[in-house]
């Protein structure tokens, strides 16, 4: 049977593929495994959500499952993930629990549990919480049975932390912020103003229904249009629950991912904070951010796809600062998962610090044109193994030389190959990208 947990939690069609039942089953077995791993005291939880219409429904589920398990619950409402996993660990708790499904649409929602210090859990962790899933333990009855109070300012202790650990005010800078009308939608606008900055503000009117619908870090051209329109310095995007962040410049062009970590890593080296000058990312970030950091000597680790294996790298080695060039980008010095609106104050600092636009800060870095080809095949395991992929692979790496790149990367869940080709060009890209896929359909 497929794992329930995925990279980034249990997430699905809600009410259909993740059900009430389903959520108070997940919740009571964490708080049990919890309390077999330390029975020192009784388990205590922060639950948060995003304002999509399902979530009211399964954190009433969640805090069911946790409080039969003898699980005290510390309810901060709708907030972004990075602030559910920053008051698990500013409020001592045990276990953090976020319902959102982040970026995806309205009707889908999911679950992502965070270990004390507001980590992820390790994947040992959720497999044990899966297994004991429905086990029919000893339930606590009178005084055994957790209790529920609502945190105190949720919002406003996490606003607060964050505008602490910007390091330059930022008077003077105008931003526009879409908050795709999710968790985001009171912090950051709030956050970015008390940090100094002009706020003009889109899509922060949630209703339950309109969360990610034409709007957030999916969908920018609002954002750019807003930008252009208000004369502002620059815009943010977050997601749905705001773990991430994208950026467009005062003419209205994109920055991904990759270019604000570009922007950041340089900052950070200047001023000594790039522990061993070095950044993590996955293996999908652009070419570009390769050659960037290399020309200014910062190393550049990579990881497999995922925020988590980042963090895992990032924890491992000691660093400053890793990410993905979907706009998850972490600072561990200040927080244990991706945090949108933390990158942002960052990125705007560093734009009030140097005095200079971020379309020149960004300039550090060019995007080479990318191709992706998704390969249905009928054995990943045999096109890894085949020698004519290796030969063609390795063809083409020649060819492309320090200008270009390829990578093959199985899908984790379905019979698919995906092929990417980076290259000076799109036309040399797409030609080579289309090359290869060929080679790898031919594989039985």
């Amino acid at each position: 049977m497929a794992r329930l947990f995925g990279t980034d939690g249990v997430r699905g069609l809600a009410n259909a593929d993740l059900t009430p039942e389903l959520a108070l089953s997940i919740a009571a077995s964490a708080a049990r495994v919890l309390a077999e791993h330390d029975r020192s005291h009784r388990p205590v939880a922060v639950v948060g959500r995003d304002p999509r219409a399902s979530g009211e429904m399964l954190e009433a589920a969640v805090v069911a499952g946790l409080t039969s398990a003898g699980a005290d619950v510390l309810r901060a409402g709708v907030l972004p993930t990075p602030a559910v996993a920053y008051l698990v660990s500013a409020l001592g708790a045990d276990v953090g629990v976020m319902i959102s499904a982040s970026h995806n649409p309205m009707p889908d929602n999911g679950i992502k549990l965070f270990a004390a210090g507001g980590h992820k859990l390790p994947d040992a962790v959720e497999d044990e919480i899966e297994q004991k899933m429905g086990v029919r333990d000893h339930r606590p009855t009178g005084a055994g049975i957790g209790r529920v109070r609502d945190v105190e300012d949720a919002e406003g202790q996490y606003v607060q932390h964050l505008v602490k650990v910007t390091p330059h005010r930022l008077d003077g800078l105008k931003v526009v912020v879409d908050c795709a009308n999710g968790a985001a939608s009171v912090a950051a606008p709030d956050a970015y103003r008390r940090a100094g900055a002009e706020v003009v503000e889109i899509h922060t009117a949630p209703d339950g229904l309109n969360i990610n619908d034409d709007c957030g870090s999916n969908h920018v051209a609002k954002l750019r249009a807003a930008v252009v329109e208000h004369g502002a310095d620059l815009g943010i995007a977050h997601d749905g629950d705001a773990d991430r962040c994208v950026a467009v410049d005062a003419d209205g062009n994109d920055l991904d991912g990759d270019q604000v970590m570009a922007v950041l890593a340089l900052g950070m080296k200047e001023n000594g904070e790039l522990t061993d000058d070095t950044l993590v990312a996955t293996v999908m970030s652009n070419l570009g951010l390769h050659l960037a950091m290399r020309e200014h000597g910062i190393t550049l680790k990579t990881t497999a796809v995922g925020d988590r294996y980042v963090l895992e790298e990032l924890r491992a080695g000691g660093f400053a600062l890793g990410g993905e060039q979907s706009g998850h980008v972490i600072l561990p010095a200040h927080a244990t998962t991706g945090d949108g609106l933390l990158t942002a104050l960052r990125l705007m600092s560093r734009m009030a610090e140097t005095g200079r636009p971020l379309a020149e800060l960004a300039g550090v870095m060019r995007r080479l044109p990318q191709v992706l080809i998704n390969v249905v095949v009928a054995d990943k395991a045999a096109v890894a193994k085949a020698a004519a992929v290796n030969e063609a692979v390795a063809a083409v790496s020649a060819e492309l030389g320090e200008t270009g790149r390829v990578l093959l990367r199985p899908s984790g869940t379905e019979q698919l190959v995906r092929v990417m080709v980076e290259a000076a060009t799109h036309e040399l890209a797409e030609s080579a990208a289309q090359r290869l896929a060929g080679v790898v359909s031919s594989v039985r």
